[in-house]
């Protein structure tokens, strides 16, 4: 395996062209909440298996700390990318890699002073702002009200929200300013809200500038993460649709900077950041 992160956001990577992708979704679930524990195994906000592709240079099966399969990780592809161009699995600049939102084209932006790559480009593709396909059953799709309500049904808080996909479901809430009460409580609480029939993806922004903005985000399935590509794509998008940012915009997260820009001529959300390899090992099963 090798750990690796693109702004904190870390994963364990498992390079399936020589290992074999465990099919068994209990044995993988188990494995993959191992793997992803910080006490008791390597620690990550979850899994990714590299895998072979007839489509791409590579296939990414991405999965969170509970066991549950993502569509797409911003933050994880970027690292996917690094690892086939750092071993020369495919050596090209540009690399192919297939995900379960569609195929991603990542290119080599900066490399490190031994060769491999530092700083990568990638091809988010359009935002899906269509509702039922996020999937949500909002009727309106931006600054909608989204009542928050507790266990007992009393509504406790009230968020205007944009729900943006980016290959897996978003909801974007604008703030005056972020607390680690509303991630820590509100982000639960609106992840697994009923108008996100799939869950979401909770993305709290507070505007600082036009193109500079400070994001955290509570992640399906895992919980507050130091980062999240696919988030800072749908903040970047969800911006420019409330009149909140412009197009290019540097998103603060917890554990770095993000740039992005949301082209006005292809409709494709394009993110920049870093990826880096922290260590590699081996474990017996």
């Amino acid at each position: 395996f090798t750990k690796m992160h693109g702004c904190g956001n870390d994963y364990v990577y498992v390079n399936c062209f020589e290992e074999t992708f465990p099919e068994c979704p209990v044995k993988r679930e188990a494995l993959v909440r191992q793997l992803s524990d910080r006490h008791f195994g390597i620690g990550g906000d979850g899994v990714i298996f590299i895998c072979p592709s007839e489509k791409a240079d590579a296939q990414m099966r991405m999965f969170n700390a509970d066991g549950s399969e993502s569509e797409m990780c911003g933050n994880g592809v970027r690292c996917v990318a690094k690892y086939v161009f750092d071993r020369k699995i495919a050596d090209k600049d540009e690399i192919a890699v297939d995900t379960l939102a569609g195929i991603k084209i990542i290119r080599v932006m900066e490399r490190n002073p031994d060769g491999t790559a530092s700083r990568l480009r990638v091809d988010m593709g359009e935002p899906i702002l269509d509702l039922p396909k996020i999937p949500t059953t909002l009727t309106a799709g931006i600054s909608v009200p989204l009542p928050i309500r507790g266990a007992d049904g009393t509504e406790i808080a009230n968020f205007r929200v944009t729900p943006v996909s980016m290959g897996n479901p978003h909801c974007v809430t604008f703030v005056d300013e972020i607390t680690d009460e509303m991630v820590f409580q509100m982000g639960p609480l609106m992840e697994n809200h009923p108008v996100f029939p799939a869950r979401a993806n909770i993305e709290f922004i507070q505007v600082l500038a036009p193109d500079e903005l400070k994001m955290r985000v509570w992640e399906r399935g895992t919980g507050e993460t130091f980062a999240c590509g696919t988030g800072a794509s749908a903040v970047c998008v969800a911006g420019v649709l409330t009149g909140n940012s412009l197009r290019k915009v540097r998103i603060h997260l917890l554990g770095g900077d993000l740039d992005l820009e949301w082209d006005e001529k292809t409709n494709h959300v394009f993110m920049t950041g870093p990826a880096v390899e922290v260590f590699n090992g081996s474990l017996a099963f």
